[in-house]
């Protein structure tokens, strides 16, 4: 698996695919896209300008652009804002660094070397999301990632393609919507269903003999949707997740059964990539990794990882929780500080944030990336804030979700600082083993843990060690972690404690609180036992 050979959108697939990763030019030097120039794998060498000018030639694949079809020009992602040039004629304009963008370059190209320019400007503006970025690195906030960083690329589609899908299943079947210009499509279940609809109207579509997709046994469906134009290769799993009763007291239910979620917190980076591993298998090492612990779910925290990541939790059966990405500046001691001591109250309402671009953008943002993430089996639930930074609003962006997605279950206001609409009662809690107790939801403890362990010769920056409680060895931080889990965890569990995110998978730069150093070569725990806590939780919910 390579970053210029693997196709970056596995759920809308064509057999059309000309990767524009590899070598470009930026500022006039050398530099390898899809990693972003602050990275070593980027090959860039020096500091990074707010404006960055890239630059690569291509050349079409004979036949790819034949009469009656439109060539398309993909980004996976640019921060933060992104003008696209093609032969010097204007294509596209993208604002806000994590999601997908394209643009029909079909009238400005020609025979033989075409010429594609960009112009990114990333000032790390707080109008825009930006997550756990800095100009200045240190403790919890991170190098930052500027221009293109996820894959470029070329498709041929017809003058009538299949633009998208939108994919809701449940126990027995899934209800498609084909979006697409044509009447008519064709899908294709194999050994399933094979049969002619309608577009742009949802169709119920049943599986004969269901397989449910769960954390222990990921099956999907392999799903084909074609017109007489157009194919395209996509995928489906079979899988409810709901917010129900059971026995008095409120759980979060896959596919009708109370699941514990064993989280991790999953801030993204990587040593040698930043925003990426070297290669695409690198998420499907790093679930793999915490599945070996017990894990069942990753919180992508305010972050949008390329798709390569999550078709990877698709296959290999990780649950995720995808965090919206945080505009706006942070205050420590409003955001933090504060609520630690026990100040977790305070509104949120804005009266007109449609004044505010801020707060605009991060509305449109968040609502795409739903969009954009839909079909995804493997995630079961968004979170719209975290801790208050950038909040506002929470119980509108709720109901605007809502509305969007009924199939997954909301963390509104992930720590504190809730307001009156969430499906979970969500808790950070680092620097205390307090006694959880249920309300009217099920109690989600969002943040934990964060224990340090210094691995010499595995660190980032030795001078500087950041996290939430320190160990010095194997057995000192895996005692502590079980400590945890006896004293606030397994306890709760009965009452309605439907999970933990434990931080975090691995070592971010200075933050030294990972499950794994940052270069993912020791993990930091024993991994039996880890798995035992897991064992034990589950065994309390399939006792009740």
């Amino acid at each position: 698996m390579n970053w210029i050979n693997d196709y970056p959108r596995p759920q809308l697939k064509r057999d059309s695919f000309f990767s524009l990763n590899g070598e470009w030019t930026m500022n006039g030097r050398p530099l390898k896209v899809p990693f972003p120039p602050q990275s070593r794998l980027s090959g860039w060498k020096g500091d990074v300008p707010e404006t960055l000018e890239y630059s690569r030639s291509f050349t079409l694949p004979a036949g790819f652009n034949q009469p009656g079809r439109r060539v398309r020009l993909h980004f996976g992602a640019v921060d933060q804002v992104a003008e696209v040039h093609v032969n010097d004629h204007s294509v596209a304009r993208h604002e806000g660094g994590y999601l997908p963008f394209h643009a029909d370059v079909t009238d400005v190209l020609k025979p033989g070397e075409n010429i594609v320019s960009v112009r990114a400007i990333d000032t790390l503006s707080p109008v825009y999301p930006y997550g756990k970025q800095t100009k200045k690195r240190g403790g919890m906030w991170y190098t930052p990632v500027s221009g293109i960083w996820q894959s470029v690329w070329l498709e041929s589609v017809p003058e009538e393609p299949i633009e998208s899908l939108k994919i809701v299943p449940d126990l027995t079947g899934i209800t498609l919507t084909v979006f697409c210009d044509a009447d008519t499509c064709r899908i294709e279940i194999p050994g399933e269903a094979d049969q002619v609809v309608g577009c742009r109207k949802p169709v119920r579509i049943a599986v004969k003999n269901p397989k449910l997709w769960t954390p222990d046994n990921p099956h999907l469906y392999p799903l084909i949707v074609s017109t007489e134009a157009d194919r395209v290769e996509s995928y489906f799993a079979l899988r409810t997740v709901v917010i129900s009763e059971v026995k008095g007291v409120p759980r979060v239910l896959l596919n009708g059964e109370p699941l514990f979620l064993n989280g991790v917190l999953d801030q993204g980076y990587f040593q040698d990539g930043l925003f990426l591993p070297s290669s695409p298998d690198g998420y499907e090492k790093d679930i793999l990794r915490m599945k070996e612990l017990g894990v069942n779910l990753l919180r992508k925290h305010i972050k949008i990882e390329p798709e390569a990541f999550y078709h990877a939790c698709d296959r290999l059966g990780m649950l995720v929780m995808q965090d919206m990405v945080n505009s706006g500046p942070y205050s420590f001691f409003r955001d933090t500080a504060l609520p630690t001591v026990g100040l977790i109250r305070r509104s949120d309402r804005c009266a007109h944030p449609e004044r505010d671009l801020r707060m605009s953008f991060f509305t449109y943002h968040a609502m795409e990336t739903v969009t954009h993430l839909f079909n995804h089996p493997s995630i079961i639930t968004w979170t719209i804030f975290n801790e208050g930074w950038g909040q506002f609003n929470a119980d509108e962006h709720y109901d605007m979700i809502r509305g969007a997605d009924p199939t997954r279950f909301i963390d509104s206001t992930s720590g504190w600082f809730h307001q009156k609409y969430s499906d979970v009662d969500s808790r950070h809690i680092y620097f205390r083993n307090k006694t959880i107790k249920r309300k009217d939801r099920p109690v989600f403890l969002s943040e934990c843990g964060g224990y340090t362990r210094p691995i010499k010769g595995h660190q980032f920056n030795p001078q500087a060690q950041y996290g939430y409680g320190a160990t010095d060895s194997e057995e000192a931080l895996t005692a502590k972690i079980e400590l945890m889990w006896e004293k606030m965890v397994l306890p709760a569990v009965a009452d309605g404690l439907c999970g933990l995110v434990y931080t975090q998978v691995s070592d971010v730069e200075d933050e030294i609180n990972g499950l794994y150093t940052y270069d993912r070569e020791i993990c930091k725990v024993n991994k039996e036992r880890m798995r035992a806590l897991a064992e034990r939780a589950h065994a309390i919910l399939k006792n009740i």
